[in-house]
């Protein structure tokens, strides 16, 4: 932005004005910060304020208003002004309400709060929006079973062609064989007929969803908006655009074989659940050793789930799904005895009601784990309410209820188990690009088992070929805010691929992948980002003149959104880009930057802040809080009037990712006296809403030690720690602690130089 005309507005509403002197405020902005308009105002969220703002903006006075007030994350409507750039200096939560009223050092921070206001103004421009013409509107559908169905059957209802892609020869996959599925509509109590059938004549007699069966995905290239995907059958190969894919690719049961424990393979009468689905959808219950109906049939659920030695986790449905089966049983021949035995029964919300009608209809419930199942069928039951082990004899059929597995994995490589791990080692920055063709494929019958294994979609990706996985396989996502996400833009995932659920589970998760799928291209069209900084305009600019072809960036980018060309150079696929900063922060020779957000604008925050002397007995510390979590739990603090040191400044980044080591290594030169890195929660269930950026500051943390000893600095004035959104009521203790083993090592020696 050539020409800056930054306007200071101070809010005197919410307490601020009881807390801090607004007229010194004032004062400063205008007098030693030289901004040309400044202004005090009693609430200015409020129509008169904002319309003192917008005549400003109007009269061509201020094209940057700084709005020193309340905390970025609200009044964003209020403060949003067409033709201006808007900068927030937080005095409420950050000042106001967590610190004590009237007093030097709150004085001091608000002071501080502006000062960074205004020369985070300096150092920003107005993004402009990177709009292309001629990108595909089409959504690709990959998986035609129940999950897929429904997926290609919402797109289409939104106005969008679709590609429904399917392994096999046959749509409607594992849900098409099976004879009736549980409970979807009142009352609940019931098994109801399954509707498969009926999305697959909808799915083909819809004229938006081109059906390809027998087909794979040999290669997926491009970006939201620009995928083009080759697709290999009997006919060769054919290149697709899309805008936008859809991974409805499903489960397969547990391989039973592996359960030799619980009888599997030494009775022909201890079969799983899918076996028993089987008899039910085409016949009725026969027992395989003589074809006899079984009279007396047990259930064993958590068949290898919940078991650190086979599925670690819950597959939710083999509850439900057993209830269903031995209502089928019992309503077939009343006489029969049908025994459910399990660990914890889970039948949720109205799964209950589906529950009492299995004990009205004289289903028995026994609470205990099937300690081993033996070839004549007895069942040894650790019972819970006896507390003793119990044998069940005389039994004609056992039933496995064996768990759901994703596929999006090779089930002879299993995921890693510890999750943080796969995501720091997720990336090799020198790993080939799987390239497949028809011929090296293989293509099920219908009926088979769903393919296990392999790339689902063969990414073109520096980062290989694979959707990164969670550590039980399920496809990667952020479970609490971004639940249809992978890791790679304009790629969603839906149905038992991305956790275990049941039909009516996986439809509604259909509809919301679809969405996502939708906003993400019209995100592409319009030059926004997606998730999580919707509608941020900016992305990464290299400059070309100083890069070293390092890859740093590319390497460490969390979403594959930077390749390099034949030369070695970074190349940006902007639609995958999420605008975390995490390349930013890579780059080794700071050439990477933002239009509204890069490093001299950091720095020149960090600077801004008034250091005092080493007489004064006051200190200062660093704080970088990321703006997904941890400053949000700041603002939390703030909220709850929980106290915040009067001695740290805090600043926010989008993800410690972006952090930049120079802007560590400046605070120390600059007088800070400690700098702490505050970042979302990392590990198996991480809350990095942009997946790496804690565990990547956690390593350059490890780093920075080397340049504090060039500083004659104690190690421990650097810290990076982790918070959720949940921890504000703990943010004000953990930064009290840290102040405290500041004022341990004492004031920093560059003070004053």
């Amino acid at each position: 932005m050539s020409d800056r005309k930054p306007g200071v507005y101070i809010c005197k509403g919410c307490g601020i004005g009881e807390a801090v002197d607004t007229g010194a405020l004032e004062a400063l902005a205008s007098g030693d910060l030289k901004v040309p308009v400044c202004r005090q105002h009693d609430f200015l969220c409020g129509a008169d304020g904002v319309a003192t703002i917008e005549k400003d903006i109007a009269a061509g006075a201020v094209n940057q208003p700084i709005i020193a007030a309340c905390s970025q994350r609200v009044m964003t409507d209020q403060f949003n002004f067409d033709g201006a750039q808007t900068v927030r200096a937080n005095l409420r939560e950050w000042v106001a309400w967590a610190m004590p009223a009237g007093e030097e050092d709150t004085q001091m921070a608000a002071a501080d709060q502006v000062r960074m206001g205004v020369a985070q103004a300096g150092k920003m421009d107005v993004p402009e929006a990177r709009v292309e013409e001629g990108l595909s509107t089409r959504i690709m559908v990959v998986g035609g079973g129940s999950t897929g169905l429904n997926a290609a059957l919402e797109a289409a209802a939104t106005g969008h062609d679709v590609l429904l892609v399917e392994k096999t020869g046959k749509l409607g996959g594992w849900g098409a064989q099976w004879s009736k599925r549980m409970p979807h509509r009142p009352p609940y109590r019931d098994p109801q007929d399954n509707n498969v059938s009926s999305l697959i004549k909808a799915v083909q007699g819809n004229s938006a969803i081109t059906v390809m069966t027998d087909t794979t995905v040999a290669e997926t290239d491009g970006m939201p908006g620009r995928f083009s995907v080759k697709l290999a059958n009997g006919a060769g190969e054919k290149q697709e655009a899309v805008g936008a894919i859809v991974v409805a690719t499903g489960w397969r049961p547990y391989d039973a074989t592996k359960l030799g424990h619980l009888g599997y393979g030494a009775s022909p009468d201890v079969v799983t659940g899918v076996e028993l689905e089987g008899m039910l959808a085409n016949g009725g219950v026969k027992r395989k050793s003589d074809g006899a109906a079984p009279k007396t049939v047990a259930f064993a659920l958590c068949a290898g789930s919940r078991d650190p030695e086979h599925l670690p986790y819950c597959s939710s449905v083999c509850c439900g799904a057993s209830i269903k089966q031995a209502l089928q049983i019992v309503e077939a021949d009343p006489e029969a005895m049908v025994y459910i035995i399990f660990q914890e029964l889970r039948t949720p919300g109205t799964a209950e009601e589906f529950y009492r009608q299995a004990q009205e209809a004289g289903v028995i419930f026994m609470k205990g784990k099937v300690k081993s199942v033996g070839a004549d069928l007895t069942v040894t039951v650790d019972d819970a309410l006896l507390g003793q082990e119990v044998p069940m004899e005389g039994l004609d059929m056992v039933v496995l209820a064996t768990g759901m597995v994703p596929n999006a994995t090779d089930p002879d490589k299993p995921a890693a188990e510890d999750g943080a791990e796969q995501l720091a080692n997720d990336i090799d920055p020198v790993a080939p690009i799987a390239r497949a063709g028809a011929a090296e494929i293989a293509t099920p019958a219908w009926g088979e088992a769903a393919p296990e294994g392999g790339p689902i979609l063969n990414l073109q990706y520096r980062q290989g070929p694979h959707l990164p996985m969670l550590a039980d396989g399920f496809a990667d996502s952020h479970f609490i805010c971004f639940p249809y996400e992978t890791r790679r833009t304009g790629i969603y995932t839906c149905g038992p691929v991305r956790r275990p659920m049941d039909m009516a589970e996986s439809a509604e998760d259909a509809a919301g992948a679809v969405l996502k799928a939708v906003q993400s291209i019209r995100s592409a069209q319009a030059g926004m980002s997606v998730h999580p900084r919707v509608g941020d305009l900016s992305f990464p600019k290299f400059g070309l003149d100083i890069c070293t072809r390092c890859r740093r960036c590319t390497v460490e980018c969390p979403f594959g959104a930077i390749d390099e060309n034949e030369d070695g150079w970074p190349v940006l696929n902007a639609s995958r880009c999420r605008r975390c900063g995490t390349c930013m922060g890579a780059c080794p020779v700071r050439t990477i930057s933002f239009d509204n957000y890069n490093v001299q604008m950091v720095s020149e925050m960090i600077g801004a802040v008034e250091i005092p002397d080493e007489f004064s007995e006051k200190y200062r510390i660093l704080i970088l809080a990321c703006e997904n979590d941890a400053a949000p739990a700041l603002d939390m603090a703030g909220i709850n009037r929980h106290s915040l040191n009067a001695e740290v400044r805090l600043i926010p980044v989008r993800c410690l990712g972006s952090v930049s080591m120079l802007w560590i290594s400046d605070a120390f030169q600059r007088g800070y006296d400690g700098a702490m890195l505050m970042g979302c929660r990392s590990g198996d269930d991480y809350q990095c809403h942009f997946v790496k950026g804690s565990g990547i500051a956690q390593e350059r943390m490890a780093n920075i030690g080397q340049t504090l000893q060039s500083l004659m600095l104690e190690e421990g004035r650097a810290k990076a720690v982790e918070v959720s959104i949940a921890d504000s009521a703990k943010v004000g203790k953990m930064i009290d602690e840290f102040v405290e083993e500041i004022r341990g090592f004492g004031m920093n020696p560059f003070k004053g130089f």
